[in-house]
């Protein structure tokens, strides 16, 4: 089995080598997915179709079939169609569907966001869209897209960090990749579902103005890209559940964003028929009740199927509004040419060694090198290595519906033995002589995050422990971070000789691990969210009611008889580095950082006009120089301050931001345009987007927090 594994890495190995060190393809650009069939035909088809079908069918229509199916009626040339989960890869379920054996467990999303690389954003999600045209899978239940509004959310893995302006780059080409096969995406979870502790029974209180500034850019980034499915989210906003809050569906979601198509609810989310049916949403999942909890045997055959002929009867509801639903689900399938062509392709499974090649070049190029003191790392071959830690023979990663198994495993054994030969040395329980004789030690430790329960920001005291006694003992210690979001390191990272955080990396992502600490790849990941130094730091602490125990389950998930908490976004915009600088707290590490085996100049700013009418853009353009002495990438970030606001405004925010490869000695010269919107910000009087003139900083740097540049502009 071993020398199969090994075999298995030097392949991917060599295949991998025709990879830069980042991806980029000269010829992509970005463009939103326009559907194959029109809206106006999709909707007039849509419609003779449900001028034949009788009331029963329709409300059968409109609540979820089998669990992940939506409903088909053989007779109207209406097939049934599988939704699958997930954002990082196809989620099996074997006991729903037998069409894939196997999916490529990609790195998760938020280490895919650390790339800060939007082109390989495209080429991920285009690879799971062929895995689902491969597995007869009409609709990815992903992107997963809530803003990582704290450290301890158990699915902050499956998103895409703290900055909405980065997540809504990240997003608008994931959904471009998917659908570019054929595959409906699925924007989830609508909206403010930003922690897992008993989220069916939060209730996310949230304001106008940071709704649209931080909870929806990402959103409206995807439905501008041409998304076809939005889900909404377990929690209430506002004191209503989001699967059934009008609200929330048509005057924020279909209104205010523009959404013209299928609107799903998450599964078992919704309470009351009533107000689903009203609400704008179209298809309620799974569309059956969950009779075997006790919490839900309480509340009975609460679903639309079950109620909505009581309902129009009753004159609350009427054919009309279910004909609305009906209507869009039919024509949104329509649309994409579903009605027409089998989901099912199976010329797709010939990609999936070029889906293992996008899988590990996202994980060479999400590490991020958090510390390197006296230039540990790269790691001589020569070097005598004590391995032992918490993930050396399993593979990390997050659970729930984005879990994916995955195939031919590499663990970080198997590709760090591949990689440092003999002078590796495992062992899972060092005693202190061990720890001192090595030269160099790596140390695994992190999380097991997952969707349903929270976890604390610091890790188990007995695990914290053994890292403190580690680096005490030797100062060469090497710790390796994977997780699906920010750990509390306070307590030992001074010690430690360097830090890299690996996320959870997919199948064949600890091939990269090897690479970057032998120096075959050099580190360019940056941080997608901040890492505080103590959660009590965070701009949510205090979700969590005092003396609760974030150690839930499945049951407690599936448990309504929990109090609502309510939980007030008092921090409002300052979300992230926003709360950090503008209340001026020092985090342990920044947004944006990420530290690198070479160095970077950056000069020679200029901004064209500096004069700005609010007409064009503005061109903001740098030069780069690789000062080091090794080939390297650089992300290059723009952050623009209100330097006098009519409100209160954060310190600073992420408008661009550039990814660069520059050979050691090389300089480039980056340009990044702006437009009036990237100094506006939301007017709670007019309900609309709002640039006040004056001066506003340009700032250039490589975090948040180290800022190299700076420049001034006025807007008229």
């Amino acid at each position: 089995m071993k020398k199969h594994l090994l075999t298995i890495i030097m392949v991917l190995i060599m295949a991998a080598n025709s990879f830069p060190q980042i991806y980029f393809n000269p010829d992509y650009q970005f463009k939103p997915f326009t559907p194959p069939i029109d809206i106006n035909a999709a909707e007039e088809r849509a419609e003779k179709i449900l001028s034949e079908m009788s009331l029963e069918e329709k409300i059968q229509l409109v609540g979820g079939y089998n669990f992940f199916y939506v409903k088909g009626f053989e007779k109207y040339g209406i097939p049934q169609f599988y939704l699958s989960d997930a954002t990082q890869g196809v989620h099996i379920r074997k006991e729903l569907s037998s069409s894939l054996n196997k999916s490529v467990a990609f790195p998760c999303p938020l280490a895919l966001t650390a790339t800060w690389n939007t082109q390989l954003a495209y080429e991920y999600a285009r690879c799971i869209g062929e895995e689902c045209r491969a597995g007869d899978i009409a609709v990815l239940l992903g992107p997963g897209m809530n803003i990582y509004r704290i450290s301890q959310n158990g699915r902050n893995f499956e998103y895409f960090g703290e900055d909405p302006f980065l997540a809504a780059r990240m997003i608008e080409n994931y959904v471009v990749g998917v659908q570019s096969t054929g595959t409906i995406a699925t924007l989830k979870h609508f909206l403010c579902n930003n922690n897992e502790y008993h989220r069916r029974t939060t209730n996310a209180i949230v304001d106008e103005r940071t709704i649209h500034e931080i909870y929806t850019p990402a959103f409206k980034a995807g439905i501008d890209a041409g998304a076809l499915a939005v889900m909404t989210a377990y929690n209430q906003v506002n004191g209503e559940w989001a699967g059934q809050s009008k609200f929330v569906i048509d005057t924020l979601l279909r209104n205010s964003l523009g959404f013209k198509w299928l609107v799903m609810s998450d599964w078992w989310s919704t309470w009351d028929p009533e107000k689903t049916i009203k609400s704008g949403l179209d298809l309620e999942m799974p569309g059956d009740p969950l009779m075997d909890k006790p919490a839900f045997q309480k509340r009975g055959d609460i679903t639309v199927k079950k109620n909505a002929m009581r309902l129009i009867e009753e004159g609350k509801v009427s054919e009309a509004d279910i004909d609305r639903m009906a209507k869009n689900i039919m024509k949104t399938f329509i649309a994409m040419g579903l009605y027409d062509r089998p989901v099912k392709d199976l010329k797709y499974l010939d990609n999936f060694k070029r889906h293992e090649e996008i899988a590990l070049q996202t994980a060479r190029e999400s590490i991020v090198l958090l510390k390197n003191r006296n230039n540990l790392l790269p790691v001589s071959s020569q070097k005598k290595i004590l391995l032992t830690g918490e993930f050396v023979e399993t593979l990390p990663k997050g659970g729930g519906s984005a879990d994916v198994e995955g195939y031919d495993i590499i663990t970080m054994y198997d590709a760090l033995k591949n990689k440092f030969g003999n002078m590796i040395n495992y062992v899972k329980e060092p005693s202190d002589d061990e720890i001192k004789n090595a030269e160099i030690v790596f140390l695994s430790v992190g999380t097991l995050d997952s969707e349903g329960w929270d976890r604390p920001f610091s890790l188990p005291q007995k695990t914290e422990e053994n890292i403190l006694r580690i680096v005490s003992l030797n100062p060469n210690t090497v710790v390796i971070v994977n997780s699906g979001g920010g750990i509390r390191m306070t307590g030992w990272y001074d010690k430690a000789g360097a830090i890299l955080y690996a996320w959870y990396p997919g199948q064949n992502g600890n091939i990269a691990l090897a690479e970057a600490l032998a120096g075959d790849i050099n580190p360019s990941g940056k941080l997608p969210m901040t890492i505080e130094k103590e959660f009590k730091d965070s701009p949510g602490y205090g979700y969590v009611p005092e003396d609760a125990d974030l150690n839930t389950n499945w049951d407690d998930d599936l448990n309504m008889d929990f109090p609502i908490n309510n939980i007030e976004y008092k921090e409002g915009v300052l979300v992230g580095y926003r709360w950090y600088d503008t209340k001026n707290i020092e985090p342990l590490f920044p947004f944006g950082f990420g530290l690198s085996y070479t160095t970077f100049k950056y000069d020679n700013l200029k901004i064209e006009p500096e004069q700005f009418d609010g007409k064009g853009t503005v061109k903001v353009s740098f030069d780069i120089t690789n000062t080091g002495n090794q080939d390297g990438a650089e992300i290059a970030q723009l952050y623009v301050k209100d330097i006098e606001a009519g409100v209160l405004r954060p310190e600073k925010e992420l408008k661009g931001f550039k990814k660069v490869f520059l050979g050691k000695g090389e300089t480039k010269r980056i340009e990044i345009e702006l437009t009036a919107k990237d100094f506006a910000y939301w007017d709670v009087k007019t309900h609309d987007w709002k640039t006040e003139p004056g001066e506003f900083e340009i700032l250039i740097g490589t975090s948040s927090r180290d800022l190299l540049l700076r420049g001034k502009l006025t807007l008229k």
